[in-house]
């Protein structure tokens, strides 16, 4: 798992966040350019919450930090 994606789920699980569904889209060329067109967002990790595009792992890092993430939870 590299760094962004430890992250993410480290952010996440920190938020009493347990219960989520991890893809490794680096097995797949295909899924991982799916992801990245479906977002219109160019970077991997991607954080979904009901559905609903929330960012990447810097947009997370921040929201976690800044509470954000916690009132979205």
């Amino acid at each position: 798992m590299v760094f962004f994606s430890a992250n993410a789920v480290k952010i996440l699980r920190q938020s009493g966040v347990n219960d989520f569904l991890a893809v490794d889209v680096l097995q797949d060329p295909e899924i991982r350019q799916g992801i990245k067109e479906y977002a219109n967002w160019p970077t991997i990790p991607q954080l979904y919450i009901n559905g609903e595009f929330v960012g990447g792992s810097d947009i997370l890092t921040e929201m976690y930090q800044n509470g954000e993430l916690k009132e979205i939870l």
